[in-house]
């Protein structure tokens, strides 16, 4: 089994690559699932692995799915082998460390933890862009070998950590990280510029749910977004915006799009 959190197709991407690899179902963490997790009992068939596949944020483990792992319900968890396959733009700190330890309190077996690189994503902060096309293209073009060797790894029950971690990983991880989540994950930043053409694409492909449309803007029939309090920061409706109107106060004004993966 597959379980995948993805904001805009990394992840997703990475989760269909391993599965065409590897086989199995895939669960995609969004809407009912992801917000309800005590909701749904999710079931590992006999002899299958369990493969967490999500991208890293700010070094960590993306509080949504920290959350969806303190408070799943799976049958057959406890006698799977739980891997991990994180997405990253370029290293991970220590990600994996929290990730085993969050397997290892619900009592599940943590085993390897792989990150691939994968196209940016992050452009909420000064200094954080989008890759230039030739860096992500050169990205997207080494996936097919990662996942090879991923998957081959997964195969033979591999339990170390094969990821980039970079430089300062522990303090990454154990201060930088704790620190975004406090302060720079608020949703309140979000808002529609004057390009906005009320397409509602942003409010439709919400994985919490969290963006709904209202009346706004010059026009009286026309509604804008507006977003609520259970944003994931996963920048889905920033990078899918075909007008490039999301933005989120002034830190993305001039940043680029990524384009989604399907």
């Amino acid at each position: 089994m597959i379980i995948v959190f993805s904001g805009t197709g990394n992840s997703l991407a990475v989760a269909h690559g391993l599965r065409k690899r590897l086989g199995g179902e895939l669960c995609v963490l969004e809407r009912e699932v992801l917000l309800n997790p005590s909701g749904r009992v999710l079931e590992v068939p006999q002899g299958e692995d369990v493969v967490w596949v999500f991208p890293v944020y700010s070094w960590g483990v993306p509080p949504v799915v920290a959350g969806f792992i303190r408070k799943s319900k799976i049958k057959g968890a406890h006698e799977a082998q739980h891997f991990m396959v994180c997405t990253c733009g370029d290293d991970i700190g220590r990600a994996d460390d929290q990730w085993r330890s969050l397997i290892g309190r619900r009592g599940w077996s943590p085993r390897g933890a792989f990150s691939v690189q994968m196209p940016n994503t992050y452009v909420l902060m000064k200094g954080f862009e989008v890759d230039s096309p030739e860096v992500a293209a050169g990205k997207l073009a080494s996936m097919p070998e990662r996942l090879d060797t991923v998957a081959a790894a997964i195969r033979r029950g591999y339990s170390e950590s094969d990821v980039v971690r970079g430089s300062s990983a522990w303090l990454k991880t154990a201060v930088v990280y704790p620190l975004f989540r406090r302060f720079c994950m608020s949703p309140r930043p979000f808002h529609a510029t004057d390009a906005c053409t009320s397409c509602g694409l942003c409010s439709r492909s919400c994985p919490m749910e969290n963006i709904s449309m209202a009346p706004g803007g010059t026009d009286e029939c026309s509604s804008r977004p507006s977003w609520g309090n259970r944003c994931a920061l996963c920048l889905r409706c920033y990078h899918i915006c075909p007008a490039h109107a999301v933005a989120y106060g002034h830190e993305t004004a001039s940043k680029g799009q990524k384009q989604i993966l399907k």
